[in-house]
């Protein structure tokens, strides 16, 4: 390997130039002899210590901070092998007056063999990451390079850089950063100066004149990101951005400028979101088995994802749509390598009693994080039979196999739309959490939780897929009402949350997910028009329609009758509430069962609607001693 004889040229010049350096007047003949004896062993026994330490493990273009800690431990260890050497072999005997005595290595010569060698083996290695990060004859982009500007000038913008520097086949060329840090202002990072702060972006873009714009923060919030695409909008220049923190440990970090993709509205929209460490929150699911209903759907998906990084001892993947369940599966298997005996796929449907006993059965599961339910308000008002049989019924079906189980956890995902249900869907999901909470109370050995969000950017029951098909059609995008805010919040973060509550709970609690400011919708239309390079009411059109039958303009977080509680998680809050007697629960249930079973549509509606109003009603009677939340909008 020439890696490993470069080192053992250096190691011996390094031991020949220490004589050298310790004796002025040239090597006396014993020392000579020593060092003639003893070279072979100590480039030995140094190639072996390096072996050992793992310095050729990576090629020497690449070695980091960490690799340059050991090579200092490698040169130390192979230095402090000379003297032990020499006093086991006693290579070379001198006579003197007292008789024969072994000659020893002067205490000056270890010292600048390990000076030289330490020098001479990490500077080889620096030179070559140089060379290979910036070549000899310097970075020249090529002619029809794009000029771009790098905003962050942090580890994410200096990764952006060097990948550029290195690998002129980009056709970018960098003209500077922006950076808000004041202690970087007009420094060179790499031979690239910091222009100024992003609120100075304006006068930048008009100065540097670059053909493109990258945001090299990966955690940068939404209002960072809307405010760069603002000031580049006006100029007619494109922006791109790094993948965020959640794509980068889902993708890796290789070849990040090729990463780089166009803002979305999820990026200038999603707050800041809460950073916490995935293998810390999520260690209680270490060596579980984990199942996952609805594992093929937006939250599902994403939940398989973040768990599968949590090493569970095994994952079920359990959906009635085989088209999304083997989508799943595969990116799972393929793309993100989880061993195939980790997972188990199953095509089933949450609503039949006998198959979910046996998939229980089967699998045994420990934890469950049941995501399945029907999401869109309008169809489930067309239809909402299946809305309560899927949402209501078949919730209390699975909590009840559960508890039968002995099931460790399980956690309902829930919604803002069970808060004062105004649609069936937002009935059926109240429904289901009164059916958690019964659960609670008869299977105590299982800890219940229910976990209450709003609206999460990009799943399939968003507003923001409806208005991406709109805009790529030539509009007009459809607002129900202009005034109408919602909560948002990114699926990956979403997801997290849902993750760190699972490990909260003592039984039958509902945590709720701080969502942060909520969000006029008819701002989202505005921004996702311009993010596609329109603009809003003269390239497309905003149509107001009309709000539609129980949708509100402003969602709600918690009801009027529940009290918010703290809890240690950060962006988690918990919704206290008395609960319902378990037998009031069974005999909504067998009211709301039987109207399911007989399919009539109509009845259904209407006692759903009277069950869950029935309980506010009767709450709003008997008010808590603790002051709840505004009845109005949520305030978190």
């Amino acid at each position: 390997m020439p890696q490993v004889g470069i080192d053992a040229a250096l190691v011996a010049l390094a031991y020949f130039l220490a004589f050298r350096l310790r004796f002025d007047n040239g090597v006396p003949d014993d020392y000579a002899d020593l060092q003639a004896a003893t070279i072979a062993w100590v480039v030995g026994a140094s190639v072996v210590v390096f072996t050992l330490f793992r310095l050729y493990e990576k090629w020497w273009r690449y070695t980091g901070h960490r690799d340059y800690v050991n090579i200092v431990e490698a040169v130390t260890v192979g230095t402090l092998f000379v003297p032990a050497f020499v006093a086991l072999t006693q290579p070379v005997i001198v006579r003197s007056g007292r008789g024969d005595v072994a000659l020893t290595v002067p205490t000056g010569v270890l010292a600048l063999f390990f000076l030289l060698t330490l020098t001479l083996v990490g500077g080889a290695r620096f030179v070559s990451r140089a060379v290979y990060e910036r070549p000899p004859g310097g970075f020249r982009a090529r002619s029809d390079a794009r000029r771009v500007l790098i905003v962050g000038a942090g580890d994410g913008g200096r990764l952006v850089l060097r990948e550029i520097l290195r690998n002129r086949d980009l056709g970018l060329d960098p003209v500077g950063f922006v950076d808000d840090d004041p202690t970087k202002h007009r420094v060179r990072i790499d031979g690239v100066r910091v222009l100024g702060r992003t609120d100075e972006l304006p006068r930048i873009l008009d100065e540097a004149e670059p053909d493109e714009v990258t945001i090299a923060i990966p955690s940068a919030p939404g209002t960072l990101r809307a405010r760069v695409v603002s000031a580049c909008r006006t100029r007619g220049i494109p922006v791109r951005t790094l993948p965020t923190v959640f794509e980068l440990l889902q993708t890796g970090g290789a070849n990040v400028v090729r990463q780089a993709r166009p803002v979305e509205v999820e990026d200038i929209l999603g707050r800041e979101p809460v950073r916490m460490e995935l293998d810390r929150v999520g260690r209680y699911l270490d060596g579980e088995v984990v199942m996952v209903t609805g594992a093929g759907g937006s939250i599902g998906s994403e939940l398989c994802r973040q768990i599968s990084r949590v090493a569970p001892r095994k994952l079920i993947l359990l959906d009635h749509a085989e088209d999304n369940l083997f989508r799943i599966q595969r990116e799972l298997e393929d793309d993100r390598h989880v061993h195939p005996s980790t997972l188990a796929v199953v095509l089933a449907d949450c609503k039949e009693g006998e198959r979910m006993r046996e998939v229980f059965a089967e699998h045994r599961p420990t934890v469950v994080f049941h995501a399945a339910a029907y999401k869109h308000v309008g169809l489930m008002e067309l239809n909402p039979v299946e809305a309560v049989r899927n949402n209501a019924v078949a919730t209390r079906l699975l909590a009840r196999v559960a508890g039968e189980h002995e099931v460790k956890r399980f956690v309902l995902i829930s919604t803002d739309k069970a808060v004062a249900p105004a649609t069936v869907m937002g009935a059926s999901k109240a429904l289901a959490e009164y059916a958690v909470e019964a659960a609670q109370d008869r299977w105590p050995r299982t800890r219940f939780a229910i976990v209450r969000f709003g609206n999460v950017l990009g799943s399939s029951g968003s507003v923001v897929p409806i208005f991406r098909r709109q805009i790529a059609r030539g509009g007009p995008v459809t607002v129900t009402d202009l005034r109408m805010t919602r909560y948002f919040m990114t699926i990956p973060e979403a997801v997290q949350l849902v993750i760190r509550s699972g490990s909260l709970g003592q039984g039958g609690e509902i945590f709720v997910l701080e969502m942060g400011d909520p969000v006029s919708i008819r701002h989202l239309a505005e921004t996702m028009i311009e993010l596609s390079g329109l603009r809003p009411g003269e390239d497309i059109a905003i149509e107001e329609v009309g709000r539609r039958p129980g949708e509100k303009l402003h969602e709600d977080l918690f009801n009027p009758y529940e009290r918010t509680q703290p809890t240690p998680a950060e962006k988690i809050t918990r919704a206290e509430r008395d609960r319902l007697d378990p037998a009031v629960v069974e005999a909504m249930f067998d009211e709301v069962g039987l109207l399911v079973l007989e399919g009539d549509a109509a009845a259904l509606a209407a006692k759903v609607s009277e069950l869950t109003g029935m309980r506010a009603s009767a709450a709003l009677a008997d008010p808590p001693d603790a002051p709840g939340p505004q009845a109005g909008r949520a305030v978190l």
